[in-house]
């Protein structure tokens, strides 16, 4: 199922993606001056975990069209980028040269990396913005995760609120529209489709998305080993009585686990 779900998401992710990101962003050279003048503003959800984070290697899964990655880089990261779109990676190559930056961009699904073991083990592994329902399995997400960490590496995942998805889904905000424990896989507007002019958007695919739980993220980051050190939630800014986004800060550390029940047999 997963397989069939990228196929269908990267024929999305590889069709004007590259006109959407120089239409919202300007072209690479553009962006590029932009960035260089305060890479940490576009990092500001995450420095605070991270430190400074120069010398520090980092790990961009799902990383678009680079931004957070190329800021990273920026400030003295040594940064690789693992997404399926081919267009997403000739954008960010082109915004790192401009800026000047070295980064090492994989185009590839993120759960079939080539010679996945050959990247090493990263200090931070990055996630950001609109990424897990794009698998049908977080265990395996978390796996990769934990694969591909460190010792006491940090993963920094920032994704948006799932109550946010089911409650935000009227203007009036008094009838909940969403169901929070919906779990089917459906068909949705590829994300940057907004970013075009509407004569633009012909011929765009739709991706194929899932729902995750607040209880099932938590739930799989945990279960790999990975300690829960922060769940930040971020209000949104129209409905501030709400959440809007979400960060979730875990340790890849070493520790003996105990049974649930130390007191069974069974």
């Amino acid at each position: 199922m997963q397989e069939q779900m990228s196929r269908t998401n990267k024929a999305a992710w590889e069709t004007k993606a590259y006109q959407a990101w120089t239409q919202y962003h300007g072209s690479p050279e553009e962006l590029a001056v932009q960035l260089q003048q305060d890479p940490a503003h576009t990092l500001r959800y995450w420095l605070k975990y991270t430190g400074d984070p120069s010398g520090l290697k980092v790990l961009n899964l799902l990383g678009s069209h680079g931004r957070k990655a190329i800021c990273f880089a920026l400030l003295g990261a040594d940064v690789t980028v693992v997404d399926i779109s081919e267009e997403n990676r000739l954008y960010a190559c082109e915004v790192a040269e401009a800026a000047g930056v070295k980064l090492d961009y994989i185009c590839a699904d993120v759960m079939n990396i080539p010679e996945e073991e050959a990247l090493g083990t990263f200090d931070v592994v990055l996630m950001e913005f609109g990424i897990l329902h794009y698998f049908t399995d977080l265990n395996a997400v978390f796996a990769l995760v934990r694969r591909r960490l460190k010792a006491n590496g940090r993963l920094l995942l920032t994704d948006f609120h799932p109550f946010a998805r089911a409650w935000l889904t009227t203007k009036t905000l008094q009838h909940p529209t969403g169901n929070y424990f919906d779990d089917t896989l459906r068909e949705s507007e590829v994300a940057f489709a907004k970013l075009l002019p509407e004569e633009e958007r012909s011929g765009l695919g739709q991706v194929v998305v899932r729902s995750w739980t607040l209880g099932d993220i938590l739930t799989s980051v945990a279960s790999h080993g990975l300690y829960i050190r922060t769940f930040e939630e971020i209000k949104s800014a129209e409905h501030p009585g709400f959440p809007e986004f979400y960060t979730l800060v875990a340790d890849a550390v070493e520790v003996l686990l105990r049974p649930l029940y130390p007191d069974r047999t069974t």
